[in-house]
């Protein structure tokens, strides 16, 4: 499927890490998703119902980053992915980049990224 919704960095503040400082101080993560479905009877009928909610997209992403702690971003961009997938029936396949500018790795760097791609029948 090449119809594609996209939704770029949803910031989010949330405790997910391996090392102690992390679990008490927090740090900002970039979430950012790359939908594959069929737009054609949404841009056809000009209808809203017939397409993704960008809202409740940017909802899912929130309460999983925010709702549970995740040692790993592999595992929240995972979750993300599952539950993306499950409340929207017409996706087809997903893909999901969560950014951490603020690993703590001893070296000076931007950030870390992690993306997968899931697709419905996977």
């Amino acid at each position: 499927m090449t119809d594609r919704i996209l939704v770029h960095r949803i910031a989010i503040f949330a405790y997910h890490g391996v090392h102690p400082e992390e679990h008490r101080l927090g740090q900002r993560f970039f979430v950012s998703l790359d939908c594959r479905l069929d737009l054609a009877p949404a841009g056809r009928a000009d209808d809203w119902e017939r397409t993704v909610c960008y809202g409740r997209l940017t909802e899912i992403v929130n309460g999983v980053a925010t709702g549970r702690r995740f040692a790993i971003i592999e595992a929240l961009a995972e979750t993300i992915a599952a539950e993306t997938l499950a409340a929207f029936p017409q996706m087809e396949a997903i893909t999901v980049r969560v950014d951490k500018p603020s690993a703590p790795v001893p070296a000076i760097i931007d950030g870390v990224s992690v993306e997968i791609t899931r697709r419905r029948h996977d």
